[in-house]
């Protein structure tokens, strides 16, 4: 991989002070140069989040200088950790480390301790930028939490409790809706859920409960696989691990029924719930018909997508298997080491036997940009999911963009989910509307064009 990255889609491991500001009123302590939180801030705004309950220029941060290096930075770690105690209310302080704290060896987890043992809620996780990209961030701040605040508790299990991980908060523009629905589609089966970030979390008391649960989800290809891991390893807790987000009928009906038989539930209610859900969701694809039937020949039907590995899986299996798009091109772009990146192979090569050579692992837009733009420009019936950085060429190639992935500046996310049978049914009216933006597309339109 080149050492630098053209129009990059994620930060650095510090990027995980966004995991932390995911966990309902849960404060970051950031130990680093000026700037570096201000950074990790901005791009985690993607759709225009907002700062969230202690995120922005209210992330209370040492702002190590020229003296911290040269002499050590851990009385200012400790003096901002205890202003932020007396000022920020918080049930939860995280403590994070930059490259400045990382290379001078301020022990950021032993001044955290410190504070732990008198009895605050205060963690501190190692996340200087060389230990790689916000999604290796977010794992290593979620251990430390579990290691330093859950702690070695005694596992009181509760059947039919589920601990969930799936996205990385603020890598993905739709995070947050998507945990709200992963938590809607498990509760349908009768599962209780700790989904543990976003607006719907229960906060401190969830990540509290963790040790108790039957058994952990993780909704992912590769990130967060070392957490499950870790919990199995630590509390003797069973996990499944689903690798392609649902969406859509097909897949979610999939997802519910493997969860269920991992969880040992009834396969008899399990079946109710799935045909209840698939009666609604076939009803509206059905009444679909007519659009598609009339419009055909304007309908694209190349798929160019750009994303994390997580959503990109999901999306592109939903629109091959129940749509039918040709995925001409998959762009990873998550970063996966290569450990990871032979099990995406292999995983892709499972679900697209006919496109296994269409992913691709790539961060660098630039390039991405070299591979696309060619082939949008032998065709007008192209669709391109993907972020900022591939709608302008998208466009300028007269083919259809929707917004996908991260950086996403120029929409709106509140609570979008293309996740569950719903989620599916809004991805088609996103996607199938852009036809309609400044003009009028009707059947006549293309036969007035062979004409």
């Amino acid at each position: 991989m080149n050492p630098e990255i053209s129009q990059p889609r994620y930060t650095c491991a510090l990027g995980a002070q966004a995991t932390v500001l995911a966990i309902p009123h849960a404060v970051p302590v950031v130990h680093a140069g000026p700037g570096c939180s201000s950074i990790v801030s901005a791009f985690s705004k993607l759709g225009h989040h907002g700062e969230s309950y202690a995120g922005g220029n209210q992330v209370p941060s040492t702002n190590a200088t020229e003296t911290d290096v040269v002499f050590g930075g851990e009385k200012s770690l400790r003096s901002e950790i205890d202003g932020a105690l007396q000022i920020m209310k918080g049930d939860l302080f995280v403590a994070l480390s930059g490259c400045t704290a990382g290379i001078i060896g301020d022990n950021t987890v032993e001044i955290a301790r410190e504070f732990a043992e008198r009895g605050f809620p205060v963690v501190g996780a190692e996340t200087p930028g060389f230990k790689g990209s916000a999604y290796n961030g977010h794992e290593i701040v979620v251990k430390a939490i579990i290691d330093q605040f859950v702690g070695d508790a005694e596992p009181q299990v509760q059947n039919g409790l589920v601990n969930v991980f799936a996205d990385v908060p603020s890598q993905n523009p739709f995070w947050r809706g998507d945990f709200q629905k992963l938590k809607e589609l498990l509760e349908k089966i009768g599962l209780k859920v700790n989904i543990l970030f976003g607006v719907i979390s229960e906060g401190v008391s969830e990540w509290k409960n963790i040790p108790n649960a039957q058994f952990n989800l993780l909704v992912s290809p590769w990130v967060g696989l070392e957490i499950v891991e870790h919990l199995k390893k630590k509390y003797g807790t069973p996990f499944l691990h689903y690798p392609i987000l649902p969406v859509g009928g097909a897949e979610s009906s999939r997802f519910l029924r493997e969860v269920g038989k991992f969880a040992g539930l009834s396969e008899s209610f399990v079946e109710e719930v799935v045909k209840r859900e698939e009666k609604i969701y076939y009803e509206y694809f059905v009444d679909t018909a007519d659009f598609f039937s009339s419009l055909q020949n304007n309908l694209p039907y190349e798929l160019f997508v750009t994303g994390d590995s997580l959503s990109s899986f999901g999306v592109t299996k939903y629109l091959e298997n129940e749509v039918g798009f040709i995925p001409n091109a998959v762009f990873v772009t998550d970063n996966p080491n290569q450990k990871n990146e032979t099990e995406l192979l292999k995983i892709f090569a499972s679900e697209f036997p006919e496109y296994k050579d269409n992913l691709f692992f790539e961060v660098d837009s630039e390039i991405i940009r070299k591979k696309i733009e060619p082939e949008l420009a032998k065709t007008n019936r192209a669709l391109v999911l993907g972020s900022d950085w591939e709608k302008g060429y998208t466009k300028a190639s007269g083919n259809l963009f929707q917004y996908f992935s991260a950086p996403v500046n120029q929409q709106l996310v509140i609570s979008k989910s293309y996740v569950g049978y719903e989620g599916g049914l809004h991805l088609l009216e996103d996607i199938y509307n852009t036809l309609f933006e400044g003009k009028t597309i009707t059947n006549q339109t293309y036969q007035a064009k062979l004409a």
